[in-house]
């Protein structure tokens, strides 16, 4: 079946994220360490990435690395700010290629220069492409983005610049690294796990979640394409009721 052929191109969530789980596990089973898995899912962001853009996708945003994984190995943690230059670097051609912009949001500071440096350097190499916008979730965390929001509007109120009783909804959103993008509307996670693991927890309160049992390293664009389509046979009422 042509899964592609059956999507409603009219009907496209335009803010797609995606926690890419199972790598380690999907190594483990390889019988090799759980770098070599790291290395293997980069296959899976390529071909994931292309569906998406090739779709009508406007923006897909790839949680790649938490701030609670900085508690994993050393090695391991070496291995994938290596992995991650090295990624970035080696695509940024293609990303022009396909006219597709990169973006990143997290504690960015957080990590090594080299690939601050790096990653930089794409940001702005592909600036002006308009495709689509792929953005990296790097040193993020949820709860640390809404905390950085509430000290940024914090400071604002105690400056004057904000008045406490104005603080809405839509002020919250611009304060958090998401500000310039629409809510995700789908959310796909990998590997069987039924979990969102502190990822756009402000952002994803009305978004469609998939979870689909394959280790990320697996994940192919078919399967992206069966997440889609699950997402346009959900009717989304918003806490309404269907007219």
């Amino acid at each position: 079946m042509d899964l592609k052929a059956a999507i409603n191109t009219q009907n496209l969530p335009q803010h797609v994220a995606i926690i890419m789980d199972g790598n380690g596990r999907w190594a483990k089973k390889q019988g090799k360490l759980r770098t070599f898995g790291h290395k293997h899912g980069v296959e899976a962001v390529r071909d994931t990435v292309e569906a998406a853009a090739e779709l009508g996708v406007k923006y897909l945003t790839l949680y790649a690395f938490s701030t609670e994984n900085w508690n994993r190995p050393k090695l391991e943690i070496d291995m994938l700010m290596e992995l991650l230059i090295k990624t970035i670097h080696a695509e940024t051609k293609t990303l022009n290629n396909n006219n597709i912009r990169l973006q990143a949001i997290g504690h960015l500071a957080s990590l090594p220069k080299k690939c601050q440096q790096q990653l930089n350097e794409t940001i702005t190499n592909t600036a002006n492409n308009s495709r689509m916008t792929l953005v990296l979730a790097l040193s993020y965390s949820a709860k640390w983005e809404i905390t950085q929001a509430v000290k940024q509007l914090a400071v604002q109120v105690a400056k004057g610049e904000l008045v406490a009783q104005d603080i809405s909804e839509t002020t919250i959103s611009n304060a958090l690294t998401t500000a310039n993008m629409p809510d995700p509307e789908l959310l796909i996670r990998t590997s069987g796990e039924y979990r969102i693991s502190n990822f756009l927890l402000w952002q994803i309160a009305y978004a469609e979640l998939y979870f689909c049992q394959k280790l990320w390293p697996d994940f192919r664009r078919n399967d992206f394409y069966e997440a889609i389509i699950d997402y346009q046979k959900r009717e989304r009422r918003f806490g309404g009721v269907k007219s």
